[in-house]
């Protein structure tokens, strides 16, 4: 739209008695731009307005480095866990994972979890899953049940240190009062297992998620989330989990173990505690 100024047009000057004429000046009303004045002040306040902006997000960087520089401030150390999922459960498997992934996460470990019957090859990009075993690597056997091997199992699963853990879906299932109870109670235990091979030998303990035995407490305690890796567990899967990653990008050497099959047991110091 065109702008128009509306105008007053100056009367024809009024005579009054005993007085001289009084011009009556014009008065114009129009709309115009806003003067150099205003423009000057608005462009200040846009000015302080941003600066205010950027102030607040250094502040709250500041106040929130966790937040703020999550990736950056991220230096826990990483664990690869190569995945055999023999069950027919896909789904809960994926929910025990991430249950797993929270204990992990709490002892202050990353894991990351490659599914190696997934014959997607771009699923396994370095060729981790077909490689020969070394000791830095870590393996998860997901089975329905116990095999015959010859040895003696735990209620869940059974672990050849350095670099095999196997779990039993069926055991969780059996445990669990309804079927919502089953990949926590699972992922329960597979991070009891990748503990035993991350603290090493004899690495029960009197309480949290290592205990020997699990009985109502451990239960009520892993439904709750609190079931956990104490404080010295976490240091030392830690340092283990530092060692394993400068072993796996050549720091340090150590032999490699024969090729995993993910069905047969590899002879390897069995986990007897």
């Amino acid at each position: 739209m065109k702008q128009q100024a509306c105008t007053m047009r100056r009367p024809a000057a009024l005579t009054l008695t005993g007085a001289s004429r009084l011009p009556i000046p014009s008065v114009q009303y129009q709309n115009s731009r806003p003067s150099e004045s205003l423009r000057h002040r608005r462009r200040l306040w846009l000015r302080l307005s941003l600066g205010v902006l950027v102030g607040l997000v250094a502040i709250t960087g500041f106040a929130f480095p966790a937040t703020a520089l999550a990736d950056d401030a991220d230096t826990r150390p990483t664990v690869t866990v190569l995945v055999y999922n023999h069950t027919q459960a896909s789904g809960v498997i994926l929910a025990a994972e991430r249950e797993a992934e929270r204990i992990l996460d709490e002892a202050g470990v990353r894991p990351v979890w490659l599914d190696c019957l997934d014959r997607n090859s771009a699923a396994d990009p370095q060729g981790l899953c077909g490689k020969a075993r070394e000791p830095a690597d870590v393996v998860l056997r997901l089975l329905p049940g116990p095999t015959p091997h010859g040895f003696q199992d735990t209620l869940f699963g059974i672990t050849f240190l350095p670099t095999l853990a196997s779990v039993y879906y069926e055991y969780a299932v059996g445990l669990a009062k309804n079927d919502k109870e089953v990949p926590t109670i699972l992922g329960c235990a597979i991070a009891h297992e990748l503990g035993h091979l991350l603290l090493g030998p004899k690495s029960h303990s009197g309480g949290g998620i290592m205990h020997g035995e699990w009985g109502p407490r451990e239960f009520r305690l892993a439904l709750m989330g609190g079931l956990l890796f104490t404080s010295q567990q976490s240091k030392v899967i830690q340092a283990e989990t530092r060692r394993r990653m400068n072993l796996q990008t050549g720091t340090l050497k150590e032999p490699r173990l024969a090729t995993v099959d993910p069905w047969a047991e590899p002879r390897i110091a069995l986990e007897s505690d």
